[in-house]
């Protein structure tokens, strides 16, 4: 027991001794697409991806030399386009037919996440894997690009953009990147991620047209590029 107290208290001020604080700010130019599922007599299918940017401020909290947890608040930019197979009741009455919609999302994003750095691979240069999750919130949101989307298919019936998607959007996060050392406390990175949604994102099919089973989530391919202080 007394060992046991001993190596815990060892690997407390171990993880003391490295404790360190880094803030820095980061880019991030994305692509991202949805990922869709539904019944045959609905048929939805991701048809095309939108470019975004997004940004902000991270914190990266050293529990060792070569471990990190990661957080931070950013604006990100998610959505694309996605075509379903209408039969309601349109205004004129035209045939079954498929119809394509464009959704633009711009979400409050909080990644919690674990950085694995490498030693030096170069002079001054380390590689770095991420791995953890996100939660998002979205605070803009645009249907065909318009804040209002009327809907021909049911009784021309008009809808805020916002209430097509779900309040809260969640993801698994994975990515790779290298960290160069320019002084003695500034830092720059660059990197490739993956953030893969779990979330349904529809707000708007099951609930106002009586659809059922609809699956749209997101997923995204950002490049990062950042500078720490």
């Amino acid at each position: 027991m007394k060992k046991i107290l001993l190596t815990a208290a060892a690997m407390a001020l171990t993880s003391t001794a490295f404790a360190q604080v880094e803030i820095g700010l980061k880019v991030s130019p994305s692509i991202s697409y949805f990922r869709t599922s539904s019944p045959s007599s609905t048929s939805f299918q991701s048809e095309s991806s939108k470019f975004s940017f997004g940004g902000g401020v991270f914190l990266d909290y050293f529990f060792g030399e070569n471990y990190a947890f990661n957080t931070g608040l950013f604006l990100t930019g998610k959505g694309g386009t996605f075509s379903y197979l209408e039969n309601g009741l349109a205004v004129p009455p035209t045939p079954a037919a498929r119809v394509s919609q464009k959704i633009a999302i711009q979400y409050l994003e909080i990644p919690l996440t674990l950085k694995l750095f490498t030693n030096e691979v170069a002079p001054a240069t380390r590689v770095f894997f991420q791995v953890g999750g996100s939660v998002g919130f979205p605070v803009s949101t645009r249907v065909n690009g318009d804040k209002f989307y009327t809907d021909p298919y049911n009784g021309n019936a008009q809808t805020d953009a916002s209430a097509h998607v779900f309040p809260v959007d969640a993801g698994l996060i994975g990515g790779l990147g290298l960290e160069y050392q320019l002084g003695k406390s500034t830092k720059v990175l660059t990197g490739l991620s993956y953030h893969h949604g779990l979330v349904n994102l529809d707000h708007y099919f099951e609930r106002t047209r009586g659809f059922s089973d609809v699956t749209i989530k997101n997923s995204v391919f950002a490049l990062d590029l950042g500078l720490k202080f």
